[in-house]
């Protein structure tokens, strides 16, 4: 029988975890008592350095309910390094996991469909948006043009998939062999490979509280993804180079010809947006440039992607403190 967890990744949601712990744990007690999973399942919450209330409060779940487990970083690390650390532990507990916004927007009802698709022998399914009513025009526009532009810059990615999706063990193991520091999961799970397939299903309004992706993390988390899966900017910077080059071999011709005629006089509109037009390309391919070094430097040191500080889960019986990720 499966023992399935869900890694519900928590950055200050005091507001909505009451709820998303009655509906979870519904959700589980019908899959056991089904016969679906095993009743060593859990929902291991992961608090990523909180400010307000949400490891005490998810301490008190876990002391209340069999079925709640508490991870704690040492500190606020981002979703996508917390969600990682949440599923390095929980696959050493679980035969699969699914993650899981703790907003319960992703609908839960889409985890059967998962299971059975698992069950099929799927090492991975992806959630699926099938529509972004429920989004403003701005959000909808932006998250679908953020998808075809990973596309296009040869990304590989699920289109209209976050981070819903049910691992296997065997697929968790081999994400644990990819030792980047700057972690796009979207991206790095479909290079795992194995046998995968989709769920499609509606996202609902979030229960309480505000998102915690507001439009600024958004758009470090799609420059995330692109820097991340992709080299070609810089390639892009390479053909806008040689083609600002053939540009200034005609203006060079073009200049050399009104100095012959003795038409010299005018031109320094031409030469002043040259200037600016030059210079905004070099300090924009310094930048590029840049973000790519920066991200060496970073994977270079190979620092630990998350330091687990407490673990609460009621199968242990235990809580381990200090612990933290060996990266070799």
């Amino acid at each position: 029988m499966t023992t399935l967890y869900l890694a519900v990744p928590c950055y200050n949601e005091q507001e909505v975890l009451p709820d998303t712990t009655e509906k979870l744990s519904a959700k589980l007690n019908s899959l056991i008592n089904g016969g679906r999973i095993s009743p060593e399942s859990r929902i291991m919450y992961i608090d990523d350095g909180s400010k307000d209330t949400t490891w005490e409060l998810i301490t008190k779940l876990h002391e209340e309910n069999p079925l709640v487990a508490g991870l704690k970083m040492s500190r606020n690390r981002g979703h996508q390094n917390t969600l990682y650390g949440g599923l390095m532990v929980a696959k050493e507990l679980a035969d699969a996991v699914i993650s899981i916004d703790a907003d319960l927007q992703d609908d839960i009802d889409a985890i059967d469909e998962m299971l059975d698709k698992y069950e099929n022998g799927c090492d991975i399914v992806y959630g699926v948006r099938s529509k972004r009513d429920t989004d403003t025009f701005f959000k909808r526009f932006t998250a679908e043009g953020f998808y075809k532009i990973l596309s296009f810059l040869g990304a590989e990615v699920v289109f209209n998939h976050a981070d819903y999706r049910l691992m296997s063990k065997r697929a968790l193991d081999e994400l644990q062999n990819f030792r980047e520091v700057n972690l796009f999961l979207r991206g790095i799970v479909t290079m795992i490979g194995f046998k995968t397939d989709t769920v499609e299903y509606k996202r609902k309004e979030r229960l309480a509280g505000e998102s915690k992706y507001p439009l600024k993390k958004m758009l470090s988390l799609a420059w995330e993804g692109v820097t991340s899966l992709s080299i070609k900017p810089i390639r892009l910077i390479t053909v806008l180079g040689a083609l600002v080059f053939i540009v200034s071999i005609i203006m060079l011709i073009y200049s050399l010809v009104t100095h012959i005629l003795g038409s010299t006089t005018w031109g320094w509109t031409s030469l002043i947006v040259s200037i600016w037009a030059l210079g905004g390309l070099q300090l924009f391919a310094i930048g590029v440039i840049g973000e790519y070094i920066g991200k060496i430097y970073l994977e270079a040191k190979r620092r630990p992607r998350f330091i687990v500080d407490k673990l609460i889960n009621r199968t242990a019986d235990e809580t381990t403190e200090e612990a933290s990720e060996e990266t070799p």
